[in-house]
């Protein structure tokens, strides 16, 4: 069996996230398994290097799959181009080892999430930006990242919060930049909870906007998810890059 790995951008506006699901074919997994296994003709399951949530969006996404088929790598990226929707891109198609496993093997991500802050209308980028009028104050946003840094249990900062598996996680990296009207909060790490990352944002916001203080973000860390901030919408976070 071959080892193709894809590296793919999406726009996840109409999308119910990445991962299949029952029910409906409308996710970006069951697009690209449903396309694969009629250009190969055989079942194609295929991996993400993460579940990004209905809305979101993807310029650094990784995959792989396993096929018997001998079609070159090249026209399988051919293919894919030809027959998904215009809102699913295929930047590079290759044959890896049989070793690597587009989650498995992820060393650190990053996302970005976008917040046009500010009351005039972005017409052309709202499905790419979450709108909020109010005013940030991006120096205590600033301060209060700093102590989301280092390793720690964001067990406050995960959906679902009754999960067995380890909520430990890694934050290398939070970067807050304006860019006009624009806020872009940055945040890298090695790897995420369910909507981890835009608890944090959400989080930020309201430190942001003064309804917490910096320093009481450091208590979350022995609190519960209703203690956290509030989950902003999917459609203003982007995974970014996936490093390996």
């Amino acid at each position: 069996m071959r080892n193709i790995r894809l590296d793919l951008v999406y726009d996840g506006t109409r999308y119910q996230g990445w991962q299949r699901q029952s029910g409906t074919d409308n996710t970006i997994q069951g697009r690209l398994e449903q396309t694969l296994s009629r250009i190969l003709g055989e079942e194609i399951q295929i991996s993400g290097s993460g579940r990004t949530d209905a809305g979101v969006h993807a310029r650094g996404q990784v995959a792989n799959f396993h096929c018997a088929s001998d079609m070159p790598a090249q026209q399988i990226l051919s293919e894919l181009r030809r027959y998904l929707p215009e809102d699913i891109g295929i930047e590079s198609c290759k044959e890896v080892s049989d070793r690597f496993h587009a989650r498995l093997n992820a060393r650190e991500k990053t996302y970005e999430y976008r917040i046009w802050n500010s009351d005039r209308p972005c017409v052309f980028e709202r499905r790419f930006v979450y709108q909020l009028p109010e005013t940030l104050d991006t120096d205590r946003m600033e301060s209060a990242a700093v102590h989301l840094l280092g390793t720690h249990d964001f067990g406050a900062f995960c959906a679902h919060r009754k999960t067995k598996k380890s909520t430990v996680r890694c934050i290398r990296s939070i970067e807050i930049r304006r860019a006009g009207p624009e806020l872009r909060i940055r945040v890298t790490g090695n790897g995420f909870l369910h909507n981890m990352v835009r608890i944090i944002v959400g989080t930020l916001i309201e430190v942001g906007r003064g309804d917490r203080t910096p320093e009481s973000v450091q208590e979350l860390f022995e609190k519960r998810r209703a203690d956290a901030g509030f989950l902003v919408p999917g459609k203003g976070l982007c995974l970014e890059e996936v490093l390996y």
